[in-house]
């Protein structure tokens, strides 16, 4: 039975020809194939690597070191040098700037109206304006988000992630999760490669008719921005320029003054006067050129659970962040570090792909480097489980359960009603894995990383 399943999906290589067929599987197997397919459709992994992880899957040997809670957290050997837990040292003298606000976010898309649509009546987020440079839209009432039109995904096959100046993501649309609890406090994420899991099995059954992404579409989230504190537009201008991060200024109206710097993959990193009381002034009262998909499930976006941020080399990503606007590593497992931005604001996975730790022995850094932004996940309000399916369901949407456990975790962990963190994962219109959950604010414990 195994041997004729793994043909069928061999030949379609997915995702849901996976989630028709895997009542078929052994009980044991379908947490590990989950990770490993969802790693898949979500270009974290190649087709060959799928296909030589399948080979492992069907003597059924665990697969959770590969796709669960960073490649070091658990293992025998993660004291080794492979799992090298020193960090970078600063590379250039710290800034001593504080973040105090996400100002926003930069995403570029096939169909951004669809898209922002999407966002206002799942999300609650409001659009700010809708001119020729693109939608601007208020992520509850401490963020934003500006999305671009113009994205065309790579072919299938071709370069699958990207950030910063490297090739675009959304080849396949969703990207990969990561999360499944973490430390408290901070980005409070303990996910790496494929993701955190969970039981779906104890959700209600959903019979309405799903509604479909668009094919072919796709999203790249490629830059974000950060308010800082202390501000002198002269002095942080010198303070770049001396750092050889070669600022480039991006001024706009009502005094607003910002710095675009590249970050050590390329990734763009806006640096701007933005405080809560100086920016998103009044209401937010843009109107989109469609209709809302469905009727607003009247949640509101409340926190930044975390970023899963993916780049070359994460010590040194680690360390650049650190030393530019005052964020702090949590934790280096050997693979990935929790990263929080403030507490007020949230926090990031900053985690290396297939590069691995740039300590280890035999670390030799790509002629390419590049980072993305594979999914951001937001804490909203309410969040009850079911409640929340049984609203996803009524529209038509159908989600992914992640607690965040792995194999070893235990039962109560991989349910969502009784597990530590508990979110849900949504791929959006043009194909972005959006996760959900609900932590809302620093002080609320997330599941064990």
């Amino acid at each position: 039975m195994l041997a004729g399943w793994l043909g069928s999906i061999l030949r379609a290589l997915d995702w849901d020809e996976f989630l028709r067929t895997r009542d078929h599987l052994p009980e044991h197997l379908v947490d590990e194939l989950s990770k490993l397919f969802s790693a898949y459709d979500r270009g974290t992994i190649s087709r060959r690597h799928l296909l030589q992880a399948l080979g492992v899957a069907a003597v059924a040997a665990p697969l959770t070191r590969v796709f669960g809670q960073g490649q070091c957290a658990g293992r025998d050997a993660d004291t080794t040098a492979a799992c090298n837990k020193t960090p970078f040292k600063p590379p250039f003298e710290p800034t001593g700037w504080k973040t105090v606000l996400l100002d926003h976010f930069n995403m570029q898309v096939t169909e951004p109206e669809k898209e922002a649509a999407f966002y206002a009546a799942l999300m609650g987020w409001k659009v700010r304006s809708n001119d020729s440079s693109g939608i601007y839209m208020d992520i509850g009432d401490w963020g934003g988000v500006k999305i671009r039109g113009g994205y065309t995904p790579p072919a299938r096959g071709q370069g699958r992630g990207g950030g910063g100046g490297g090739p675009g993501g959304g080849g396949r649309g969703r990207a990969p999760g990561d999360s499944a609890g973490g430390r408290a406090g901070g980005a409070g994420r303990g996910g790496g490669g494929g993701g955190g899991g969970g039981d779906q099995s104890n959700m209600a059954a959903c019979n309405v008719p799903k509604v479909d992404t668009i094919q072919g579409a796709g999203a790249l989230w490629d830059g974000f921005a950060w308010g800082i504190t202390p501000w002198d537009t002269n002095k942080v201008e010198a303070a770049l320029k001396a750092r050889g991060l070669n600022p480039v200024a991006d001024h706009g109206p009502n005094d607003f003054k910002s710095f675009h710097v590249k970050d050590p993959d390329g990734m763009d990193v806006q640096i701007t006067n933005g405080t809560k009381k100086n920016r998103r002034q009044g209401p937010a009262n843009g109107k989109l050129n469609v209709p809302l998909p469905f009727e607003p499930t009247g949640w509101k976006t409340m926190y930044l659970d975390h970023i899963s941020y993916q780049c070359t080399s994460y010590k040194e990503t680690v360390a650049f962040y650190e030393a530019l606007l005052g964020w702090k590593g949590l934790g280096d497992e050997g693979s990935q570090n929790e990263t929080e931005i403030s507490k007020e604001i949230g926090g990031l996975l900053i985690r290396s792909g297939t590069q691995g730790n740039a300590n280890a022995p035999g670390f030799v850094m790509p002629a390419t480097r590049r980072a993305v932004m594979n999914h951001i996940s937001f804490g909203i309000s309410p969040f009850d489980p079911d409640k929340v399916w049984d609203e996803l369901c009524k529209r038509g949407l159908r989600a992914r359960v992640d607690t965040g456990a792995v194999g070893s975790s235990p039962p109560a962990e991989h349910n969502i009603h009784t597990a530590t963190y508990k979110s849900f994962h949504k791929t959006t219109p043009n194909n972005y894995d959006l996760q959900f959950s609900s932590k809302i604010s620093a002080d609320q414990k997330t599941g064990p990383g």
